[in-house]
Parts: C-alpha cells; sequence; structure tokens
C-alpha cells in the first residue's frame, strides 16, 4: 500500500485548498479511507474520514463541518479533501490514511500553514 499525498502550502486565513491522496495497492472505492492532521506539539487527529469502506458515511472533526469536504475519484484511484474557509488553527501536517481492523496506513504528509 502507497499513499501520496500533496495539495498543501501556505495560505491567508479565509483561502482554500486541495488536498489530494493518490492511492496504490488498494481501491479506494472499498477502502476506509481518512485525513489526519497533526499540529505542533500536539497528538494527531482526525478530520475526516469515510468510516463505511467506500460507501461515504462520512465522519468530520466538529472544527471542520461545514468547511471541509472529503471527496473521492475512484477512475483516479484518488480522494481529496477540499478546504475552504481555513483558519490559523487549521494549520498542520495533514495525513492521508487507509485503515483496516488490523492495521493503519499512512501517506507521508503535506503541511499545510494558514497564515492570520
Amino acid at each position: 500500500v502507497q499513499l501520496q499525498a500533496s495539495g498543501g502550502g501556505l495560505v491567508k486565513a479565509g483561502g482554500s485548498l486541495r488536498l489530494s491522496c493518490a492511492a496504490s495497492g488498494i481501491l479506494v472505492s472499498i477502502s476506509r479511507m481518512g485525513w489526519y492532521r497533526q499540529a505542533p506539539g500536539r497528538q494527531r487527529e482526525l478530520v475526516a474520514a469515510d468510516t463505511s469502506g467506500g460507501n461515504m458515511n462520512m465522519d468530520y472533526d466538529d472544527s471542520v463541518k461545514g468547511r471541509f469536504s472529503f471527496s473521492r475519484d475512484d477512475a483516479k484511484n484518488t480522494v481529496y479533501l477540499e478546504m475552504n474557509n481555513l483558519k490559523p488553527e487549521d494549520t498542520g501536517t495533514y495525513y492521508c490514511n487507509y485503515a483496516t481492523r488490523n492495521s493503519n496506513y499512512w501517506g507521508q504528509g503535506t503541511l499545510v500553514t494558514v497564515s492570520s
């Protein structure tokens, strides 16, 4: 399994970014995929995840509801995180995740920095 995340960058508060995670070795259409983030000095936390393994029953952290949106392109075997109205507290390294019953697989992380 390989997860290649991209799309991070520096953006001003109120701006938008779209993160991408290209997967290989799995089919995102039938997998439990998600996005997590880790701010400096803090633990990694869930941002958004398809907890149903492909049926798009989404779980979002309360802090991002209404601003972030998880989506998927099955033809590209890629998942996305559309982030709007970004806030400085959204700053952190964002990780793509593939979860099974027994394991977690992580992408390399992409840094998002939101300036005030």
